[in-house]
């Protein structure tokens, strides 16, 4: 780049002159509540570089990130492969989002994806999951010609108002209201399912094959006779894989861990362009797609002005080569099955850890009450003030004493979840094993530090009511 390029807009000076104001920027600028947040857990850390499946602060410490940027980074921070993609792409100076043309881009990646699920026929690009999942219920309903939504308690599926109408989370919803008229049900109640489908206004039910709020799966069939209740009644099957696709549970789609299941709609976004660009992705049936753009006046019907750009499409495409490639679907397999039987082992040794669930390379780590006096009145402290509160003790000392950045799985869980790119390995794993063996003993122990930072989260729940 010359001298000229340069003029007017520097960002490595930028980034030079003001990085350091970011904590600052962010509470003046944008949400206020983040950095207050980051500084009470101690998690206002300057990371300055990434790669793979770890990022470096600013006094060349590394971390093993095994929450993935909330899936995005399933292919590992900046690889190379993607980030070359995106260079081409914009070295070729390609006439995209003309709008009134047919690029090849969105084709090709279209075609790939249909590649893993040979049952649907097409694609709709747009940018984020929740676009897919609000793309996925407007296309349901045309189809359908019914206005209903049945959906999951605990579900997470975006929060537009379309999305968030079928979320299951109260917390999210509140103060929202009113939203569209759908409706919830148990994750695997068919008998309620059947129930809402007898009056003859349900389009479709939407669920996650394994829900990200908890890491919880539906009962061993669900899908499939959910699936034939559904086409019974006329009304469809949705699958949110917008964090359980592209490998992430050890195959490519997690609802085809149980045969014979077809969703008639799938959402797919996150780790579909590598964490580069925004991109989410509907696939459908044909005949759903030919109902919502039934002629040549409803060809704009439904569209996203950022959709399909050369960018998202061209990462997307570098990023099922590199799944491909590197063998990372069943990676994610091998190593999750490696983790989630270590770390179930460790339910004898612990009495605080209740339960060790989840597929491939998401998994939930669920804390229970303990049998023990002394521990179960600290543990009843906490759950006064808020459930949750000992979670967040764990997360917490992963990062600031083992520099391993994880999450607690939702509000008011005792649940972790494990999300970390599909590149790690078994250095990851004992590595992550380490350092939870030595925070539980810790608590186990009464350590000092880590009660003390749960009577500090305390007081901040207290405070807050």
């Amino acid at each position: 780049m010359t001298e000229a390029d340069r003029k007017g807009f520097d960002l490595n000076g930028l980034l030079a002159e003001r990085a350091a104001e970011r904590y600052d920027l962010h509470a003046r600028h944008l949400n206020h509540q983040l950095p207050r947040m980051l500084h009470t857990i101690g998690f206002d850390k300057v990371y300055e570089r990434a790669e793979g499946a770890y990022f470096w602060d600013d006094e060349g410490n590394d971390y093993l990130d095994m929450l993935a940027g909330f899936g995005v980074m399933g292919v590992g921070r900046h690889h190379p492969v993607v980030r070359r993609a995106l260079h081409d792409a914009l070295d070729a100076s390609l006439a995209d989002l003309t709008r009134f043309d047919c690029q090849p881009l969105p084709g090709l990646l279209a075609e790939k994806l249909l590649g893993h699920a040979p049952h649907l026929d097409r694609v709709f690009f747009g940018n984020s999951g929740t676009e897919a999942v609000e793309t996925a219920l407007k296309f349901a309903r045309y189809a359908t010609g019914r206005p209903r939504i049945v959906y999951c308690g605990h579900a997470f599926h975006g929060l537009t108002t379309g999305a968030l109408s079928v979320n299951g989370e109260d917390g999210f919803r509140a103060g929202f209201d009113p939203l569209l008229p759908d409706t919830p049900i148990a994750l695997g109640d068919l008998a309620a399912l059947e129930r809402e489908l007898r009056r003859g206004d349900v389009a479709a039910l939407i669920v996650e094959p394994i829900q990200g709020k908890g890491v919880h799966a539906p009962p061993p069939g669900f899908l499939r006779a959910a699936q034939e209740l559904l086409h019974r009644h006329k009304a469809l099957l949705i699958a949110d894989e917008v964090q359980t696709g592209l490998g992430r549970t050890g195959d490519f789609f997690a609802y085809q861990h149980e045969d014979g299941v077809e969703p008639d709609l799938v959402c797919v976004a996150k780790a579909l362009s590598g964490g580069y660009v925004p991109v989410g992705a509907t696939l459908g049936k044909d005949w759903i797609f030919k109902k919502v753009y039934s002629s040549m006046d409803r060809v704009l019907v439904h569209s996203a002005s950022f959709g399909s750009n050369a960018l998202a499409m061209a990462a997307g495409l570098a990023t099922l080569s590199v799944l491909e490639d590197e063998e990372l679907v069943a990676n994610a397999r091998r190593t999750g099955d490696l983790l989630r039987t270590r770390l179930a082992a460790l339910t004898d040794r612990y009495e605080l850890l209740k339960e060790v669930r989840g597929r491939g390379l998401m998994i939930g780590i669920e804390f229970g009450r303990p049998k023990s006096l002394g521990l179960r009145s600290r543990w009843t402290m906490l759950q006064a003030a808020r459930k949750g509160l000992f979670a967040q003790m764990v997360v917490v000392p992963l990062l600031q004493r083992h520099r391993i950045l994880t999450q607690v799985s939702g509000d008011h869980l005792e649940v972790i979840k494990l999300i970390p790119p599909l590149v790690i390995g078994e250095p990851e794993v004992e590595r992550f094993l380490a350092a939870f063996t030595a925070v539980m003993d810790d608590a186990h122990n009464g350590g000092g530090l880590m009660w003390d930072f749960g009577r500090t989260l305390v007081k901040q729940a207290v405070a807050q009511r």
